[in-house]
């Protein structure tokens, strides 16, 4: 695994940040050095695709980088019939998802796919996984995709949505990002680094607070959800359609 030194040198500019080639090489790295808890969220949409297959079923994971929720969901399906589909936009991670998923041998077929997640069909589906996706979603996207996986998913079908949230107190806000930024610290992020990813990331990324987020799965359709998972400004759900 190759560590993340993408900011460790000061930058005359930092650009947008882009799920370009040097980041897929380093990403495995770079996500567990700065999502806390992000191996327990993986390792649970593994046991929830097992409690909530369904036969001749798809399995969406949305926006699937380098396909770690695929291969967890993969590991735990059994039910006949059923088809995983990972999708990405960035080639970069596609080409390292296929290799990642075909390194595996299962019975359970897995397509990947290099396209728009807001444009892709969505349909017959038992589960979807939104892990760390939507924030990188322009606004206006963001409800019709939620919409759109609403419309897709089976009766019994489960959303696992995991995303990095703000605070709506500003207090509560700044002491989330503080607790946030001493996670990256104790995993061997300097201060530089911090600094300018965080800059990189300003226009790219625009986090929901929760309320937002149970707002928008309400509208969509879903009668209910669940706060499952929160470590500082980073959080799991899920939603559940009857």
């Amino acid at each position: 695994m190759q560590k993340d030194h993408i900011y460790a040198e000061p930058l005359a500019h930092i650009q947008d940040f882009r799920f370009d080639d040097q980041v897929a090489d380093v990403f495995p790295d770079m996500i567990q050095r700065s999502v806390p808890g992000y191996q327990s969220i993986i390792q649970t949409i593994g046991q929830l695709a097992e409690r909530y297959q369904q036969t001749n079923s798809h399995y969406y994971d949305l926006g699937c980088s380098l396909g770690a929720a695929s291969l967890a969901m993969r590991r735990h399906i059994s039910a006949s019939g059923s088809k995983i589909i990972a999708v990405d936009n960035s080639a970069a991670m596609v080409q390292r998802c296929q290799r990642h998923l075909s390194a595996f041998r299962s019975e359970v077929p897995v397509e990947v796919l290099e396209a728009d997640i807001c444009e892709l069909p969505l349909e017959n589906a038992a589960m979807v996984v939104i892990n760390f996706t939507l924030q990188f979603l322009a606004k206006p996207q963001r409800n019709d995709l939620i919409e759109r996986v609403y419309q897709a998913l089976k009766p019994g079908g489960l959303l696992v949505l995991s995303e990095k949230i703000v605070s709506e107190n500003v207090q509560s806000n700044d002491l989330l990002i503080e607790l946030h930024h001493n996670f990256k610290r104790a995993n061997g992020y300097s201060e530089l680094e911090i600094s300018q990813k965080r800059t990189a990331l300003e226009k790219v990324m625009q986090p929901d607070s929760i309320a937002e987020h149970q707002v928008r799965l309400q509208q969509a359709g879903f009668a209910e959800s669940t706060l499952w998972f929160q470590c500082f400004n980073f959080c799991s759900m899920v939603a559940f359609k009857s």
